[in-house]
């Protein structure tokens, strides 16, 4: 039986954080399941808002991929998974990355994006993503990507940059000759960044800066229009 480690970065995320943990646990029921989240901020503001005794939890300098390294570090579990705080997985989430990893070809891998809305542009959102991600089978961080322990330790973990770290790994993975599955259950990713900065907007954004970092753009300029109030620190 595999032991999943389920890891989440968080910052500023107090009014979240239980949803999300009592989502995982009700799914995990059955399974061998640790829950670690990550907190970004010195303080520890968002961590200390877990009510759950059995979540672990760690502090880490602010960054997703600093944070998600942290809390690899601190697994045990022999799949790792890492979720956003905003996405929900589907049903049977554990049995079906079980199926996956059976499958000595995968390394890892994600589920189809779904988002939570009932608009119609968020339904055309989703089909792009998924034609997105069968043609490079390349996932994004809000799929849920999930990778065996040993290939992430022996492939190495995720670079620390300000943006694109999820994309790095798992061209990683694939030019290490390792296969990724994405399989075909959805997660349900918050709409709330969508709705904050514009529909079209962020759509335009967000392949735009894709599209640059495959140009070979650096992360750390990129960084300064994804987040637009990014300070140098």
């Amino acid at each position: 039986m595999h032991s999943f480690s389920v890891i989440i970065p968080v910052l500023d995320e107090s009014s979240m954080i239980n949803k999300t943990v009592g989502h995982v646990y009700h799914l995990a029921a059955g399974f061998d399941v640790e829950l670690i989240v990550v907190d970004g901020d010195s303080k520890g503001k968002t961590i200390k808002a877990v009510r759950d005794k059995r979540v672990i939890k760690v502090v880490s300098p602010k960054g997703r991929g600093q944070q998600m390294n942290k809390g690899a570090s601190a697994a045990k579990g022999d799949i790792l998974l890492f979720l956003h705080t905003d996405t929900e997985l589907p049903d049977n989430a554990f049995g079906l990355l079980s199926s996956v990893i059976d499958d000595d070809r995968y390394a890892g891998g994600a589920f189809d994006l779904g988002i939570q809305s009932d608009r119609t542009i968020f339904r055309l959102i989703e089909k792009l993503v998924f034609v997105r991600t069968r043609l490079t089978g390349i996932p994004y961080g809000d799929q849920g990507i999930f990778i065996k322990k040993e290939c992430f330790d022996k492939v190495g973990c995720f670079e620390e940059i300000p943006l694109m770290e999820d994309v790095e790994l798992m061209q990683r993975i694939k030019r290490s000759g390792y296969e990724i599955c994405i399989i075909p259950h959805k997660v349900k990713t918050s709409a709330r960044r969508w709705e904050k900065e514009g529909v079209f907007y962020c759509t335009m954004r967000n392949w735009a800066l894709i599209s640059l970092y495959h140009l070979g753009i650096e992360p750390e300029k990129l960084v300064r229009y994804y987040y637009r109030d990014w300070k140098d620190e």
